[in-house]
């Protein structure tokens, strides 16, 4: 048994812990980038297949403080990487550092290369080639007040890519993102799911995926972990058999998606085709104004991520793209919870609604709120349809 480490995005390392769990896996420090949990090689492999929340899946390897290059190297040089790969394969490093006395993570990345490939140098007269797109073996190393940690990426391309996207809106939700709204919602995989900005698809991919208990993974080509010496082919097909022998056939609902963009519900059909779910996704060309309930449906969930205006300028142009999803939800959707995820706090109040729920989640690099509205029957409050609130700048 060995210690990995299940990273995330941040506000996901919950759902990540009791995903790992429910893998048969013991956890045992959960941080807010992610979960430290203790598993064989099957149990990596099964881990890098089945989540749908983490990032990547790492090996730690070494922690050590380091005030030098020096010390960087000698330490570095302490751990055997021979045994991960042959001579001819590639390597890649990834760097951060921060409030270190070395202040250059491209050079801390050069260092920690010359050690390893001295290694094999010595060993074997031969050194590995370094390749940043598809390393063999890729090698992650963190800084923080002189204070090192050093991993082995056991998952090669993060874990976000799962395979079935061809192609994508502008600013689309990663897909492991996407699985984490549809996590924190809480949604029960038995109740009518809708999405009224749909884009390329993601969020109801995902939703499907996970109704039909089908493996993230199952679409990926390649993992990191393939590249090692030690990997065991007969393991991961086992890992893969028991995966597939857990897929359901056949659901008794749908999956909804609207969008006013004819074109990205064309890549978002596709998309559902690749990851093999487009037979249980109905898609609508609908703007949010006019978007409604299928016929003779009282009842279901919608999580969705309006644009929310990255760029300057956007915010004016969304307003009126909120004031109608806070006037579609209120006199369309009765009955339903709605949880939106956005960026701008100033959006969200457009839709004059009062969340009932409240997460916070970063998506890159944007702090976003993760809200939730319940749409009652009628109403507690009787809600007006035109605000006479005077707007103020």
């Amino acid at each position: 048994m060995a210690n990995f480490f299940a990273s995330c995005p941040m506000g996901l390392s919950d759902l990540v812990e009791q995903e790992l769990k429910s893998f048969g896996l013991k956890t045992r420090e959960k941080a807010q980038a992610g979960v430290l949990f203790e598993a064989n090689w099957a149990g990596c492999y099964k881990a890098n297949l089945q989540s749908r929340y983490a990032s990547r899946i790492l090996k730690p390897l070494l922690d050590f403080p380091a005030y030098n290059e020096e010390e960087i190297y000698n330490n570095v040089r302490k751990h055997d990487f021979t045994k991960y790969i042959k001579p001819e394969q590639t390597i890649a490093i990834d760097a951060t550092i921060k409030d270190c006395r070395i202040k250059d993570q491209r050079y801390l990345a050069m260092k920690v290369k010359d050690a390893i490939v001295d290694q094999f140098r010595d060993k074997y007269g031969v050194r590995p080639d370094v390749n940043n797109t598809n390393p063999d073996l890729r090698i992650h190393i963190k800084g923080y007040r002189n204070q090192y940690s050093m991993a082995m990426d056991t998952s090669g391309n993060s874990l976000f890519m799962r395979g079935y996207r061809s192609r994508t809106g502008e600013a689309p939700l990663k897909e492991n993102l996407a699985a984490g709204l549809i996590g924190l919602s809480e949604w029960d995989k038995k109740t009518p799911l809708v999405d009224l900005f749909c884009g390329s698809g993601t969020l109801l991919i995902e939703a499907a995926m996970m109704a039909l208990n089908m493996a993230p993974g199952v679409h990926r080509e390649s993992f990191g972990f393939m590249n090692l010496l030690d990997f065991d082919q007969d393991v991961w097909s086992e890992v893969v058999d028991e995966a597939n022998n857990q897929e359901l056939d056949t659901l008794d609902f749908k999956f909804y998606g609207f969008d006013h963009d004819k074109r990205i519900l064309e890549i978002a059909k596709q998309n559902a085709k690749n990851a093999g779910v487009l037979q249980f996704i109905e898609f609508k060309n609908s703007p949010i104004a006019i978007s409604a309930p299928p016929e003779a449906m009282t009842k279901g969930i919608i999580i969705t991520n309006p644009p929310y205006g990255a760029r300057i300028g956007d915010e004016d142009n969304l307003k009126d793209v909120y004031r109608d999803l806070g006037f579609t939800l209120k006199n369309r959707f009765q009955g339903w919870d709605a949880w939106i995820l956005s960026g701008n706090k100033e959006l969200l109040q457009e839709m004059k609604l009062k969340a009932t729920n409240k997460k916070f989640i970063f998506n890159g690099n944007i702090e976003c709120r993760f809200l939730k509205y319940e749409m009652y029957t009628g109403s507690k409050r009787t809600p007006t349809v035109k605000s006479t609130a005077v707007q103020h700048n």
